[in-house]
């Protein structure tokens, strides 16, 4: 089998593909993601952007998005942002889609998760402790789960490592032989 070319420059979905054992590259694509449409449809089309924008025998794309009251909210660009974001979902529950697209010799296959997660009340020296960290650069909905972010969580239903970036049961499902 080929080696799998990691559509993404998410170090969190590097760190899950070495925990699974799987043999992968990276190679950072250049794509303008979408920002329209249902939260499903949206993670599924900038995977396969992603996924598309790469050449390879075996390639995975991967987007993720948060969404709030049917809106979905990607990275936010600023600290400011980053807060409004917080401030937003602080004390709700909100959902994390992912989207996975895997080019095989040249046929694609995808899938889509969504899980709900829901945020404890975040008070400002909260919110000033997680924004001082910067650890919600370069994340969906300003947040991670996996580190500080942990701190504003109260409850995950669902698969947490979707919300990490990489839903792994429907990777295993779409391609189990990654794992052989």
């Amino acid at each position: 089998m080929p080696t799998l070319i990691l559509a993404s420059r998410s170090p969190q979905r590097r760190a899950i593909l070495q925990q699974l054992g799987i043999r992968f590259e990276v190679v950072v694509p250049e794509v303008e993601e979408t920002e329209d449409g249902d939260p499903r449809g949206l993670v599924i089309e900038n995977a396969l952007r992603k996924a598309r924008a790469v050449h390879g025998d075996l390639v995975l794309g991967v987007d993720t998005t948060v969404v709030v009251d049917g809106r979905s909210y990607g990275k936010p660009g600023d600290r400011d942002q980053a807060g409004r974001f917080i401030r937003m979902l602080s004390g709700r529950e909100h959902e994390v889609w992912s989207g996975i697209a895997l080019k095989r010799d040249g046929a694609e296959t995808t899938a889509a998760r969504c899980t709900r997660v829901r945020f404890r009340t975040v008070d400002d020296a909260l919110m000033r402790w997680y924004l001082d960290s910067g650890e919600w650069q370069d994340r969906a909905g300003g947040y991670a789960i996996q580190g500080r972010g942990a701190a504003l969580v109260e409850a995950v239903d669902g698969d947490f490592w979707n919300v990490v970036g990489l839903p792994v049961p429907e990777l295993v499902r779409i391609a189990p032989d990654l794992l052989r």
